[in-house]
C-alpha cells in the first residue's frame, strides 16, 4: 500500500474522530479546535510512521522559539515546523523554493507531497507534517532512534534535550493541553512575597537576584508550578538544595534553599501542577549543608531557552496570576 493510499484512509478515520467545527464567519478558530486540529495532524503519522508525541514536541518546540525568537519568522498555519530552503528543497537545488517533488527528491531535499496534490509545498501543512514524520521515521520509532534524528536535524544536544522533554510529557499525560499553572506554595500557609527581581546579591560576588523569593515557615511544601520533567536535584552553594523542572514551553523552573525534598521525588520524573516537591528551608550560601544563612523562604526562578541560551525572566507577574487562580480555585 503506498503512502498516498495510506493517506487517504488516515483522513476518512481522522474525519470520524475529528469532524471539522463550524464557527461564525468574523471569528477564527477557539483554542480548543486549534488543539484538535494539530492533533488529527499529529495522528495521521501515528503507527504509521513515528508516535505522534515525536511529531508534536518537534512542533511544539518550534512555536515556542518562533515566540521568542525575532529573527524566526511565525509560520502561518497549525503547525509551526519550518525547513530551510536548503532543506526542504536540497542544498544544491538551483531553485530555492522548489515545490516539484521529482527535483525536490533529485536534490536530496525534505520536502514532500503529502496530501497528493502534486505539489511539495511548505506553506502547507499536510506537506510540512509529512516531510518531518518522514525524516524521523527513517531512523526508527524508539526514543533513542528519536533522539538519533534530532541530533541529526538540529545539531544542538540543547534542541534534543528540549524537545525529548516535550516529547514524554505529551506520552506520560497523553495530551498536549499542558499549559495549567498554580502558585508556588499552598496559599492557605502564611507566607509573602514581593517583586524582588534585580535586587543586589553580595555573596559569592556581585550579582543580581534572578527570582522572587516568597518567605514561609520552615517544613512549608513546595509546589510544582507547573507539568514538567525533574531535570535537576541536588545541591548548589548559591540555592542549596534545590530541584529544576523543565515544562513544555522550554522554560526551566528553578526551586532553591529548601529544607528537604519529597522521599519520592527524584531526576527524570514527571510531575503537574501542585505535586509537592520538597519543603521550604533556608539552606545554600556554602558548602553542602550549610543552612540558616538567612530566613527560611524558597527562591522561584524561570528561565527561558531560545534555541541558542538561555536567560532568567522577571517570575513575579505570573506569580500573582497563579496566586490568584490558585485561591479562586478553593474558593
Amino acid at each position: 500500500m503506498n503512502r498516498y493510499l495510506i493517506f487517504l484512509l488516515t483522513c476518512m478515520l481522522l474525519w470520524s474522530y475529528f469532524p471539522p467545527t463550524v464557527t461564525l464567519a468574523n471569528e477564527g478558530p477557539s483554542n480548543e479546535e486549534i488543539l484538535q486540529q494539530r492533533m488529527s495532524y499529529y495522528v495521521q503519522f501515528d503507527e504509521l510512521l513515528i508516535p505522534w508525541h515525536f511529531l508534536a514536541a518537534i512542533d511544539q518546540y518550534e512555536r515556542n522559539l518562533q515566540s521568542v525568537r525575532k529573527d524566526i519568522p511565525k509560520r502561518d498555519g497549525f503547525i509551526a515546523i519550518q525547513f530551510s530552503d536548503e532543506y526542504w528543497s536540497g542544498a544544491l537545488n538551483p531553485v530555492k523554493e522548489d515545490t516539484i517533488p521529482e527535483t525536490i527528491s533529485y536534490f536530496g531535499g525534505m520536502g514532500l507531497d503529502g496530501n497528493g496534490d502534486g505539489i511539495a509545498s511548505p506553506s502547507d501543512d499536510v506537506d510540512v507534517i509529512f516531510s518531518m514524520a518522514s525524516f524521523i521515521s527513517q531512523f526508527g520509532s524508539t526514543d533513542e532512534d528519536f533522539k538519533l534524528a534530532l541530533w541529526e536535524y538540529y545539531k544542538s544536544e540543547e534542541a534534543v534535550n528540549q524537545i525529548v522533554t516535550i516529547s514524554t510529557l505529551y506520552k506520560h499525560f497523553k495530551t498536549t493541553e499542558l499549559d495549567a499553572h498554580t502558585f508556588p506554595i499552598p496559599t492557605r500557609s502564611d507566607y509573602s512575597y514581593r517583586g524582588t527581581w534585580g535586587d543586589n546579591r553580595g555573596w559569592g560576588g556581585r550579582r543580581i537576584h534572578e527570582g522572587t523569593d516568597i518567605f514561609a515557615g520552615y517544613g512549608t511544601p513546595v509546589l510544582s508550578t507547573s507539568y514538567g520533567v525533574v531535570e535537576v536535584k541536588g545541591w548548589n552553594q548559591f540555592g542549596g538544595w534545590r530541584i529544576g523542572i523543565r515544562d513544555n514551553h522550554n522554560s526551566y523552573h528553578y526551586y532553591a534553599h529548601l529544607g528537604s525534598y519529597h522521599k519520592e521525588i527524584k531526576v527524570g520524573d514527571v510531575v503537574e501542577p501542585g505535586q509537592v516537591l520538597g519543603y521550604v528551608g533556608s539552606s545554600g550560601y556554602g558548602k553542602e549543608g550549610t543552612s540558616g544563612k538567612f530566613p527560611p523562604h524558597l527562591h522561584y526562578g524561570i528561565y527561558k531557552f531560545n534555541g541558542r541560551t538561555e536567560w532568567a525572566f522577571d517570575p513575579y507577574p505570573s506569580l500573582l496570576q497563579w496566586e490568584r487562580q490558585a485561591k479562586k480555585d478553593k474558593q
